[in-house]
């Protein structure tokens, strides 16, 4: 039973592979629940440039281990114009530790001054793409449409902040404020698949 128990949350996890968006592609807004229990979308922020969207959730040790940083993004860029979205894409019922209680608990605990999403659907994740907590897409504004720039990782050391050579998002963001290209678009993000509903 253990072995059959096993074989099914691999193939939850398996069962669906994002195809997702290519870089230049426009990145569709949403509207999902906040851990406050309000609705939030890109399009409330009306003065941002762009957006740091970062699929991430609660118990993976990855998405732990970067969470100083994502805090450390949204402090350094929010005023900038790129505020951090974070959104939970986890099956709660797969793993109780990334339900709605357990989000709120953590974000209050680690003082979150940004936005932690529940997509309950999934449909967000699959549309953008995402396949690991942390995932990340950098989106810039333009008019209307939200283009992606840059996805994948967060920096190239998960295991060891002080350790780190290339920080991928903060390039990209950097390079969009200064208005030039960006030059490293696509990393391979590094964490915990995503658990997808079966």
């Amino acid at each position: 039973m253990k072995k059959l128990a096993f074989l099914a949350a691999v193939l939850a996890v398996t069962a669906f592979a994002p195809s997702g968006y290519n870089i230049g592609d426009k990145a569709t807004d949403f509207k999902l629940k906040n851990i406050d229990n309000k609705m939030v979308s890109l399009a409330d922020y009306k003065d941002a440039k762009g957006f740091i969207v970062v699929f991430t959730c609660n118990h993976c040790p990855f998405a732990k281990a970067y969470e100083d940083r994502i805090i450390a993004l949204d402090t350094k860029y929010k005023a900038k114009g790129y505020p951090v979205i974070a959104i939970n894409p986890n099956d709660p019922i797969a793993v109780p530790e990334d339900n709605l209680a357990t989000m709120q608990q953590r974000a209050k605990a680690k003082n979150y001054a940004f936005p932690y999403l529940v997509d309950e659907t999934q449909n967000i994740a699959k549309t953008y793409g995402a396949t690991r907590t942390p995932h990340v897409f950098v989106l810039q504004k333009s008019g209307i449409d939200y283009i992606v720039k840059y996805e994948g990782a967060i920096d190239d050391n998960s295991d060891d902040a002080s350790a780190v050579k290339e920080k991928y998002v903060e390039n990209a963001v950097d390079a969009l404020l200064a208005g030039k290209p960006v030059t490293t678009t696509t990393t391979k993000a590094i964490g915990c698949g995503i658990k997808w509903k079966s």
